[in-house]
């Protein structure tokens, strides 16, 4: 009679597990989220006390500017380090541990938008322009084409982490990492186009929606195939 049950809490055991590492890293992200939003709310009353619109007025072009943004980029660095690290804590073998890494970006990026409404009440609304990242240039783009990728790479994780739990880990194709990767750069690519025009009247121009949902959509696609291909 002891001998089943045993048995029964052994194959129970993963799911439970990687369910309370999910919560916590959830958790984990919804903390980081207000750190960034709080930094963002700083940074604005230094640099736009007249309201954050686009365009923008400048960006920029002062000695205090450069010294703030360079700050920046080694905030932004170290966010990144600090969620691969959580990450590689929480994973146990590499899929996890690329899991966890994206549901933390994930939360972390809506949670940010989520404490900015908070506090400031912005955005608007999903269209309003946002600065998203100063590395390895100025990325922009509307608040809803982040929270569109925060979606799908939540949608990645508990994919994978379900996986994970069955004992069937994603079976991920040399060709499909390049798919992924190239969908990735198309994404940040139309990011950094963006970026460059923020100060211009006509900047919403530069950001192409159709690029950025070509790659989207061919990125959801592969990981379907991929989970389909690991039954």
């Amino acid at each position: 009679m002891c001998a089943p049950q045993k048995l029964l809490d052994t194959s129970d055991q993963p799911l439970k597990t990687i369910l309370k590492r999910f919560c916590i890293v959830v958790v984990f992200g919804i903390a980081f989220g207000y750190f960034e939003a709080a930094v963002v709310v700083y940074l604005r009353a230094i640099f736009y006390p007249d309201g954050f619109t686009f365009p923008l007025a400048e960006f920029g072009g002062t000695v205090l500017w450069e010294r703030l943004l360079l700050t920046e980029v080694g905030r932004e660095t170290a966010s990144l380090v600090l969620i691969l690290s959580a990450a590689a804590l929480f994973g146990q073998d590499r899929q996890q541990r690329f899991a966890f890494f994206i549901t933390i970006f994930a939360i972390w990026d809506i949670f940010y938008y989520i404490w900015l409404k908070v506090i400031l009440n912005w955005p608007s609304s999903l269209m309003d322009w946002d600065i998203l990242f100063l590395i390895p240039m100025v990325w922009a783009s509307p608040v809803l084409a982040p929270m569109i990728i925060s979606v799908i790479l939540l949608i990645f994780a508990v994919g994978i982490l379900y996986r994970c739990c069955c004992g069937r880990p994603l079976r991920v194709r040399p060709f499909d990492w390049l798919v992924f990767i190239f969908t990735g750069m198309v994404m940040v690519v139309s990011f950094c186009i963006a970026g460059q025009h923020i100060t211009e009247p006509d900047f919403r121009a530069y950001f192409s929606w159709l690029l950025f949902a070509l790659a989207s959509l061919l990125a959801g696609t592969v990981f379907i195939k991929c989970l389909l291909k690991s039954k």
